[in-house]
Formats: structure tokens, C-alpha cells, sequence
């Protein structure tokens, strides 16, 4: 381990000068190589995804700008856009300020989205509707004293 660090920090060994700059060099290579698939790779992915979406830009699309405006675009210029914010407003946008296209199909299937049917609770059996002239029977209970209680209790 000792001798891995002296060899990485360039410190001078008993060895060969020549071994140490072959280390250096393949340190600097996989860090190269790490940057490239960690960071450079996917921005690259990122960029040609976005410039692709710039030019699919057509009329009738709905978009997003950077700073959350949302509307729809009227007209696509050469670099710019005018979206349609509302009945009577109409913005200009950079085609670069556009942060997303909205997808039509992806709004009209979340409308449309298959909804979980779930069963109905079960129905109480209800009464039969009461005439108006049909007088209302209450049937009464007797009333248990407390002596009678304790009677049944004790049994």
C-alpha cells in the first residue's frame, strides 16, 4: 500500500523513473476515462436530445418554457418561437428558453386513464315506502329495572 502511494504522488523510488511515469500516466488515463462515461457522455446524450426536440418544434404543440409559462406555439420562426399563453396573449421565446414539449398524447391517455373499478357496498334492504295515511306502529319495549338485572346476572 505504502509503495502504491509513494508511486502515485511521484515520490522517487528504488526503481526505474520509467515505471513511475507509466503509472502517472495510466492514473490520468482512467481518471480520463471515468470523467468521460460520468459526466461528458450523458451531458453529450443531454444536448442532442434537447437540440432534437428544438427542431421538432411545430405549430400546434404545446410547451414549456424555462421559467414554467406554458402554452401553445403559433408560429416557429427561424430562432424563435410565439407561443399563445392565453386568448389574447401572445409571447415571443427564444427557441433556446423552450424547456419542454408537452406530449398530447401522454395529456389525453392521463385523462382517459383506465379508472379501478371497485365494488359497491353491499345495498340495506330498505322498507317499503309508508303511505301518508297508514299510521306509523312504534313497538315499545318493556323496561328492565335494575333488580331484574341482577336476577338474570345471578342465574
Amino acid at each position: 500500500m505504502k509503495g502504491l502511494l509513494t508511486t502515485l504522488m511521484g515520490a522517487p523510488s528504488g526503481g526505474s523513473g520509467g515505471s513511475s511515469m507509466t503509472t502517472t500516466f495510466i492514473t490520468f488515463g482512467l481518471i480520463i476515462v471515468i470523467f468521460y462515461f460520468l459526466i461528458i457522455r450523458p451531458q453529450k446524450k443531454r444536448d442532442k436530445a434537447a437540440k432534437d426536440m428544438l427542431a421538432a418544434m411545430k405549430k400546434g404543440d404545446k410547451v414549456v418554457s424555462i421559467g414554467g409559462i406554458r402554452g401553445t406555439i403559433i408560429t416557429v420562426k427561424e430562432s424563435t418561437v410565439v407561443v399563445k399563453v392565453d386568448d389574447n396573449t401572445r409571447l415571443e421565446f427564444s427557441k433556446s428558453a423552450i424547456a419542454q414539449i408537452l406530449d398530447k398524447k401522454a395529456e389525453v391517455e392521463k385523462k382517459e386513464a383506465p379508472v379501478e373499478k371497485v365494488a359497491a357496498p353491499a345495498k340495506k334492504k330498505s322498507t317499503p315506502a309508508k303511505k301518508k295515511d297508514e299510521p306509523v306502529v312504534v313497538e315499545e319495549t318493556p323496561e328492565v329495572s335494575e333488580d331484574d338485572a341482577e336476577k338474570d346476572e345471578s342465574k
